[in-house]
């Protein structure tokens, strides 16, 4: 058959010598990174190669003509409205939610907070979900449209219950003692079935948007363009500075109107902005740039892993062997991906692009891979340490919404004449990220560049890493606070009283810890959205992206989880839990040095984790050094 057979000279290859040091392989076994077989023959398994790599297409998957009309900054800002307007909704539910099911279905705050984090959970785990669907068949912008329209969906049913009395149980009767007593009368089994229905229905509709608006926006500039990192650098702050300011309107607009207008009115205000975004969304399909899905990634995976299988008795220095199989010429065999150069990691996984004699001319891709889907995978699977690091933030961040709320209940939130409600407390979260945020070009970069020596301060992870940090300054603080807070209630007698403020101790204590897990969000979610966008595969970015939200959602539920096994270890019937609903008896602050310690063991991981990943722009440098050195 017609084919290109590339080898490693026979006498090695000189290279300069801090890459001997570093890329030099100790091992005798064969460096398979230039054994390559490009064969003209071969069958491809999704048709053929994509011409133009990731070149972007219109909706109807055609190429656009004329860049300049499509894309850019234009074009990102009507994709910015419609996370804005989920997050608005995602922390707007999270908030009130809580407090609707305890003083309107009448549910204990402990189950109340367990179901909530529930649909935090489900909201952000399901990402996974609309990432594969996005990468592997509808593309990005079908997967936000058809998505945005089940949340929608569900916003209104929530709002349905608020509104219609046959939906909550009978609030006659039912004053603060009686809920403190739990003598009000019970939501029945079908309304909190359609209370759960209608909840984690929303939550099902941010799977399909979480991990794909990130990356369509993303999508939005030109790859070839000098200026593309330092686009890309400043669309992921501004993306997030799209969410916490759908956040601020959360906890204070919507509180507002709950507050003065009543349950049903904040939960139509969510739908009613998610429909606005929606619209508003549509209204810019003709500026969006596409990318065209490039088949079931998780097909592409199985195979890889199936061949490895067959392959596994196979050895890299075989009589058999041919080479590693790639697809002629610079397109890949992936539609809407280039090429991957060949690694050295997760070696087992290259006997799947193993070409023997026995694989005949037109091999099933069951048996035979390409070098780029083997690549993939070995991406997929460096790539998981780095989000699973970002679990425990998640944790600290969802153990925050109830708790945070439940002490702020004991203490004294007024400003001068004005007092804010208890639910508006976790604004200040965000309106430090607004800040930091604001501030982040024109004090860090400069600050952290004449340190650093990077371009935009910091790498990627050295920001995920600094979030990190921030974020155990900011969970030891919330102990060392609620011990105080704890103590002075006992002392001055407010020990039953866990709904009443104590008037001499200001909730803006509470400040301290909301303010610096602000900042500890920016850098590590921003951080790791940008590091996932560059680092995923071409035809992989969704899933990528979807690294960060599964990440959140396992979070939620291991907040979940760790709330009921403090609840069993802790509790019994002669004292309380550490999570006891009467705060004061409870030891909230045991619970937050727990965490503290979870946190740095968990940043200890991340420190190990990061020194040992390679970018991806790094490894080609060195592949293309070597590659040129070959040739010449």
């Amino acid at each position: 058959m017609g084919s290109r057979e590339i080898k490693s000279p026979e006498g090695g290859i000189e290279t300069p010598a801090n890459l001997e040091e570093q890329y030099s392989d100790t091992n005798p076994r064969k460096k398979l990174g230039f054994y390559f077989i490009e064969s003209d023959d071969r069958r491809t398994a999704f048709g053929r190669g994509y011409t133009g790599g990731t070149t972007p297409v219109n909706i109807h998957g055609k190429p656009i003509a004329d860049l300049s009309k499509t894309g850019g900054w234009f074009a990102a800002f009507f994709i910015f409205g419609n996370e804005m307007a989920e997050r608005m909704a995602y922390f707007g539910l999270s908030v009130n939610m809580v407090a609707f099911m305890f003083y309107v279905m009448h549910r204990p705050f402990s189950s109340s907070s367990n179901a909530v984090n529930n649909f935090l959970g489900i909201s952000q785990a399901s990402s996974v979900l609309g990432g594969f669907l996005a990468d592997a068949y509808l593309g990005r912008y079908w997967t936000i449209a058809i998505f945005t329209t089940i949340y929608l969906a569900g916003l209104t049913g929530i709002t349905l219950c608020a509104t219609m009395d046959i939906l909550t149980p009978n609030q006659d009767q039912c004053d603060q003692l009686s809920l403190l007593l739990g003598n009000c009368e019970p939501a029945k089994s079908w309304q909190m079935l359609y209370l759960y229905s209608v909840l984690y229905l929303t939550g099902f509709g941010a799977a399909g948007i979480r991990p794909c608006v990130s990356s369509f926006g993303a999508d939005q500039f030109d790859e070839t363009s000098p200026d593309y990192k330092s686009h890309l650098d400043r669309f992921f702050n501004f993306f997030y500075l799209s969410v916490t300011i759908g956040a601020i309107i959360a906890f204070t607009a919507v509180v507002y109107i709950q507050m003065e207008h009543g349950w049903g009115l904040a939960f139509g205000s969510l739908a009613i902005a998610m429909g606005i975004s929606n619209f508003v969304f549509f209204l810019g399909t003709p500026l969006y740039r596409h990318r065209l899905p490039g088949g079931s990634p998780l097909t592409r995976v199985a195979q890889v892993l199936v061949a490895a299988y067959r392959k596994r008795k196979a050895a890299f220095s075989s009589s058999e062997l041919i080479g590693l199989y790639e697809v002629p010429g610079k397109q890949s065999a992936i539609k809407g991906s280039r090429k991957i150069a060949h690694t050295n990691d997760f070696r087992c996984l290259d006997k799947a692009a193993l070409q023997l004699k026995e694989d005949g001319v037109d091999p099933t891709p069951w048996r035979l891979c390409t070098v780029t889907q083997v690549e993939e995978v070995k991406i997929l699977l460096k790539l998981i340490p780095i989000p699973a690091c970002t679990i425990m933030l998640s944790v600290v961040l969802t153990e925050y919404l109830a708790l945070s709320v439940q002490q702020a209940y004991t203490l004294n939130t007024h400003m001068g004449h004005l007092k804010l409600p208890v639910t508006c407390m976790p604004v200040f979260p965000g309106l430090s990220i607004f800040l930091i945020l604001s501030l982040y070009y024109s004090t860090f970069v400069p600050l952290s560049r004449h340190i650093t020596g990077h371009p935009h301060g910091a790498s990627q992870l050295q920001r995920v890493g600094i979030g990190l940090a921030v974020s155990i300054l900011s969970v030891a603080w919330a102990a060392v606070f609620e011990r105080y807070r704890r103590n002075y209630a006992i002392k001055h007698e407010y020990e039953a009283s866990f709904l009443t403020a104590m008037p001499d101790l200001s909730a803006y204590w509470l400040l301290i810890q909301y303010c610096l897990i602000g900042i500890a969000e920016v850098f590590c979610i921003v951080g790791l959205l940008e590091f996932l966008y560059e680092e995923a595969p071409d035809a992989m970015k969704s899933i990528g992206s979807a690294y960060a939200a599964l990440a959140g959602g396992l979070g939620c539920f291991a907040a979940s989880i760790l709330n009921s096994i403090i609840k069993s270890v802790t509790g019994s019937t002669e004292k309380p839990s550490w999570l006891s609903q009467n705060i004061n008896t409870g030891r909230f602050d045991y619970f937050y040095w727990l965490l503290t310690v979870l946190s740095v063991i968990n940043f200890c991981i991340f420190l190990y984790s990061a020194h040992r990943y390679k970018y991806r722009a790094e490894q080609q440098i060195v592949t293309k050094i070597k590659e040129d050195l070959i040739q010449g």
